[in-house]
């Protein structure tokens, strides 16, 4: 079939598989372009292993460290000519790399937040490789079933304490709106905890340490985001940054329990970058057009995959201790954090209209980066050509 984008306001319903394959051979040709890592880990895990960072944390292991990983996500597989998700599609060109340049891969496609996922995920690294040098915590999900409880949480981004007014981006029209975001109730925000905050990630290290699965220095690294000031009301100060506080106080908990094996638990403030997730926010999408614009008249402006090698080269594997700021958070988004981009971007906030937005902002590279994520407009692909949508995952076992 010849698959084209199909945009339905901030979704896209459609990936292509040899624009998927292609996004991840040049992320994986970024990293083999700087080098080996030599203090690299060999064994890691990456929950949350198949879109954004995660998956780039992932190429990153495996192709600047020669790690063996396992990755677990929850993707589609193609069906009744639907196309997979595009992070079925990034794995499986991920793990048809990995078996290229002989080194192991494995990867389970279901709930991370149920037992037994966990359950498979260890039992299979116990088998296969031993204890794990580093575990990468990248998930990002809507809502979550306690394994414990049973109960549903769904995560929301709402202000708390008062209603939130302001403007935004239509991403349909590239044109202005104005968002009304009610406050979060009690509820709400407990369930936006549980959703995204540390819990699972604390779970998950439970389930390696009492099978004994972490080596000797192991480290886990949860990702997280702190934001600017303009969106700090409805983002850090609102029911997301709540639960990334819960994730922060995870951090800390499980650092002093890896302190046993001469280990760590660190979370890492990434930069802003377009996501499927983050397009359906209010207010994100606007000001990650403004800020693309700053970074890259600057020259600083970073991917995915430049933002997690520079993480790996710079902080968690450099030589010397890991550098945190007075919150024990390892600052990747040092450069977008800059004063003068930060007050290039409140100067260009505060006199936005329709008739200048295009002239302000990175409209063209926000859609640019925004079809990246599902494989479309990327060099080198025939987009007219026939494929086939039904890819199947070298480590899974099929009928």
């Amino acid at each position: 079939m010849i698959v084209q984008p199909k945009i339905r306001g901030f979704i896209c319903t459609t990936a292509h598989p040899q624009g998927c394959a292609q996004n991840v051979q040049e992320q994986i040709d970024y990293v083999l372009k700087q080098g080996k890592i030599a203090q690299g880990p060999k064994k890691v895990l990456v929950i949350g292993a198949s879109t954004g960072y995660g998956l780039a944390s992932r190429i990153a292991a495996a192709f600047g460290c020669g790690a063996g990983t396992v990755g677990v996500f929850f993707e589609k597989e193609a069906e009744n000519k639907r196309t997979a998700s595009a992070g079925w599609y990034n794995a499986v060109a991920f793990e048809k790399k990995a078996a290229q340049a002989g080194l192991y891969a494995k990867s389970f496609n279901g709930d991370a937040f149920t037992d037994e996922i966990k359950q498979k995920t260890v039992a299979t690294i116990k088998k296969d490789l031993g204890p794990i040098d580093l575990v990468i915590y990248s998930l990002a999900a809507p809502r979550r079933q306690h394994p414990r409880t049973g109960q549903i949480a769904k995560s929301v981004l709402k202000p708390i304490g008062k209603i939130y007014v302001g403007q935004s981006l239509d991403v349909a029209t590239n044109t202005l709106e104005t968002v009304t975001l009610p406050a979060a109730t009690p509820e709400e925000i407990e369930q936006t905890v549980s959703v995204m905050g540390g819990e699972d990630w604390e779970y998950w290290i439970d389930a390696l340490t009492t099978q004994g699965l972490l080596n000797e220095g192991a480290m886990t690294v949860a990702y997280s985001y702190v934001g600017p000031e303009i969106t700090r009301s409805i983002y850090r100060e609102g029911t997301i940054g709540r639960a990334k506080d819960h994730l922060e106080m995870t951090a800390r908990r499980l650092d002093e329990r890896l302190h046993k094996i001469k280990g760590c638990a660190l979370v890492s403030a990434n930069k802003a970058l377009v996501t499927q997730s983050s397009s359906a926010i209010p207010v994100i999408p606007l000001y990650f057009v403004l800020l693309n614009k700053a970074m890259k008249e600057k020259g600083i402006y970073e991917d995915c995959i430049a933002q997690i090698d520079r993480l790996f080269r710079t902080r968690l594997y450099a030589s010397g201790p890991i550098l945190v700021d007075n919150h024990g958070l390892i600052r990747m988004d040092d450069l977008e954090i800059r004063p003068d981009v930060q007050a290039q971007v409140q100067h260009n906030w505060d006199k936005l209209t329709d008739s200048n937005l295009a002239q302000l902002a990175d409209l063209d590279g926000y859609r640019e980066d925004f079809l990246r994520l599902f494989g479309f407009g990327l060099k080198g692909v025939d987009y007219n050509a026939d494929v086939d949508p039904e890819q199947k995952l070298p480590s899974l076992s099929y009928p």
